[in-house]
């Protein structure tokens, strides 16, 4: 099974500070067919202004992960952490039994455009936690580089659910292949660019889930980013 969500059908919430696209419901985009696949609940593609951003607010029981496309965002938490997140770092906040955090764009002059994608863990009540972590261009070049998995290994931030965390940047025909087994599914998301994932076309903000066994083929058609989520 393979099962293309497009950029154009996702959920809109537009504000004067903000352009966030849902791939499945959130907020006050509703949809019984898009309520998250497998443990993955949310997939938004956020733009925020300059200056502007979420002021603090409470998460329970999610793994929280921020994705940088362009631009700067500053994170403050409960637990004591702050940062700025930029492109090629991810960010990873296990909510747990709480936590409060903020998120602003940290630039004045320029917008942030970020993914903010949110898992379900694998039982509730968890001590929270945070990381972040850089992953360079090289490393995610024409190769599915792991960024989260449940052991955290290769480097890899720590998901407390069975999904591994992949990305890709590919140029025009590069490819990467990934193995999907049985009883496994996949979610693979066009960040930016144009692909091809076995036989169908995939523009940005497009989407696709698909149901193993079977081989999955990321094919470039312009210089591409790409996630790939592996999960049970």
């Amino acid at each position: 099974m393979l099962k293309v969500r497009r950029s154009e059908d996702r959920g809109v919430a537009a504000l004067d500070w903000l352009d966030s696209r849902h791939t499945f419901s959130f907020g006050d985009y509703f949809s019984t067919e898009f309520m998250g696949f497998g443990p993955l609940r949310v997939l938004n593609e956020d733009r925020v202004q300059p200056g502007r951003g979420f002021d603090t607010h409470g998460h329970q029981n999610m793994e929280i992960i921020s994705y940088v496309l362009d631009g700067a965002l500053t994170h403050r938490d409960s637990m004591g952490n702050g940062s700025t997140i930029r492109p090629g770092d991810v960010q990873r906040m296990s909510a747990g039994t709480g936590v409060r955090h903020s998120e602003f764009n940290g630039s004045d002059v320029e917008p942030v455009h970020f993914l903010q994608i949110w898992i379900v863990p694998e039982r509730a009540g968890l001590v929270p936690g945070y990381e972040q972590k850089t992953f360079s261009r090289e490393e995610r070049r024409g190769a599915l580089r792991l960024l989260g998995s449940r052991d955290g290994r290769l480097g890899s931030l720590t998901i407390h659910q069975d999904a591994d965390f992949f990305a890709t940047l590919l140029a025009d025909q590069e490819s990467v292949t990934h193995a999907l087994a049985a009883g496994r599914k996949a979610w693979v998301q066009v960040a930016r660019g144009a692909v091809r994932l076995n036989a169908q076309s995939l523009n940005q903000g497009d989407g696709a889930a698909v149901e193993g066994p079977q081989t999955l083929v990321v094919t470039g058609v312009t210089d591409a980013e790409v996630l790939l989520f592996d999960m049970s």
